[in-house]
């Protein structure tokens, strides 16, 4: 992965800002995982307090891109937690986005990938496979297609419609 800021993409992308072809996302996220930077391809989910779909999802080969999990922003149970964060690093996931919580942030936070969510939360979801795969979802003010390119760093994290030249 090429070394990335978004402050500079966002200033270097002005015309793809004005045009909606590049969004930030609300500062909402909290970071977690080693990568404190990462991007790639989008694969979107929509669930709400369950986490089957989401264990479905990062049992497949993640080939550098980026899980983009609508939570619907509960904080009322986790949607990812050390498990499954190790999942993910073992199958080649770049990140994770989660419109919800996390836990096990000790566990998360020692592996190789990057991790966004609005906080942690001790409680496990629900198990009954219930959601939508590969659909829009609005996240942080920004509809958020399966397809697209997110760029996250320690500043914030964009979307593009496209992949960026870095």
């Amino acid at each position: 992965m090429a070394s990335f800021a978004t402050a500079e993409v966002c200033d270097a992308n002005a015309s793809h800002l004005a045009s909606g072809d590049l969004r930030a996302l609300a500062p909402i996220f909290k970071i977690y995982g080693q990568c404190r930077a990462f991007s790639g391809p989008v694969v979107t989910l929509k669930v709400f307090e369950d986490n089957v779909l989401v264990r479905d999802h990062l049992e497949t080969k993640g080939e550098g891109r980026v899980l983009v999990i609508d939570g619907g922003g509960s904080m009322r149970c986790a949607l990812v937690g050390g498990n499954l964060g190790q999942l993910a690093q073992n199958m080649g996931w770049a990140g994770i986005v989660v419109n919800g919580c996390i836990r096990d942030v000790d566990e998360i936070n020692g592996c190789d990938i990057g991790v966004r969510a609005l906080a942690s939360h001790p409680q496990k979801s629900y198990k009954r496979g219930v959601g939508e795969k590969n659909v829009p979802v609005h996240i942080g003010g920004t509809l958020i297609h399966d397809g697209e390119w997110l760029y996250a760093d320690s500043d914030g994290i964009l979307v593009s419609k496209t992949e960026l030249s870095l």
